[in-house]
Formats: structure tokens, sequence, C-alpha cells
């Protein structure tokens, strides 16, 4: 009898736990950027596509571009069509997918008896977005930074508009980057 109130106690903790996990997991970022790059000469920038990536349709591309705009003008960039820009930035998108685990429990809160759990997984889709920026009097890449679990085709447009400026700020915290 005590075997069986332990383990539908921890099926409930095991339960809880997996719900927690799925809502910890948050956007991912990290970057890169060339050693010696004098980042305080680029002033303009200019969108280029990366030939072979993956682009979102039109709705999703101008949605992308507002936010890194958004962050890069707060940075002191200005957006230009010139082919003369300072810097020219690109992205592109790759969306997986991965296991999400539901779980819940019931049975009257915290006790040792009764009570059961139960967790279920189904599939969402997660996206990462790369952002690359390159000097074009050199042809390099200055700086990269990839943000995943940032793009996440739903039904919710505003939520969906959220998570990604909240990923761009959150990737572009430390543009440009500090050099010792």
């Amino acid at each position: 009898m005590g075997i069986r109130r332990r383990g539908g106690f921890f099926t409930l903790v095991i339960a809880l736990w997996l719900l927690t996990l799925g809502r910890a997991m948050a956007q991912d970022v990290t970057y890169n950027f060339m050693p010696g790059t004098d980042f305080t000469k680029f002033h303009t920038y200019k969108w280029v596509t990366i030939q072979g990536a993956s682009y979102p349709n039109q709705i999703l591309d101008a949605q992308i571009k507002d936010a890194i705009n958004s962050q890069l003008t707060g940075k002191g960039l200005t957006l230009t069509d010139s082919d003369k820009a300072d810097l020219y930035v690109g992205y592109q998108t790759s969306v997986d997918q991965q296991r999400q685990w539901n779980a819940y429990g019931m049975g009257g809160g915290w006790r040792l008896g009764g009570g059961m759990g139960t967790a279920t997984s189904s599939t969402i889709n997660v996206g990462t977005l790369v952002l690359d920026m390159y000097d074009p009097s050199t042809k390099t890449l200055v700086w990269t930074g990839r943000a995943t679990k940032t793009i996440n085709p739903s039904s919710n447009q505003q939520k969906n508009q959220k998570n990604l400026n909240n990923a761009m700020q959150k990737l572009l915290k430390n543009y440009p980057p500090k050099q010792s």
C-alpha cells in the first residue's frame, strides 16, 4: 500500500516538473564577432538577401525586419537602400519541430495518498533566427547572432510579434560588442 501511495506522489511530482520545464524553455541567444573590428565606423546599414537561406512568408519577413530595425536604429544605425551602406545586414530562419510535454495532476494538492498525474506530448514548431552583419568594404562577416525559440507560427499574431521583439532585443543587447 505504501508503494502505491509513493508512486502516485512521484507521478504527480514528475508531471509538475515536466509542466515547469515546458514553461521554462526560454529563448536562447548567442552571438560572435570578428575580433579587431571597429564597430564605431558603422553608421548606416542595408538589408541584403543571403543566397541559399531559408526565408518565411512576406508578412513574417516584414515583422522580423521591423523588430531588427527597431533595435538597430535604437543603437544609432540608420537604414538605407544605398549600396554605399557601412554595414550589410541579412537574416535567415529555420523552423524545427520539437516535443513539448503537457502535464497536469489532480487529487487535492500535495498529499501522499491518492491523486493522479498524467503527461502527454505534442509536437511544436520552434524557430531559430540567424542574423549576420557584413562589412561591405572588406566583404567579411563581422557579427553574427542566433536566437532560438523565436519564430513559432501560431494564430496569435500579437504574441508572435511580442516574442520576436523580445528575442531581437535580447539578441542585440550586446551590439556593438565591447572589445578589450
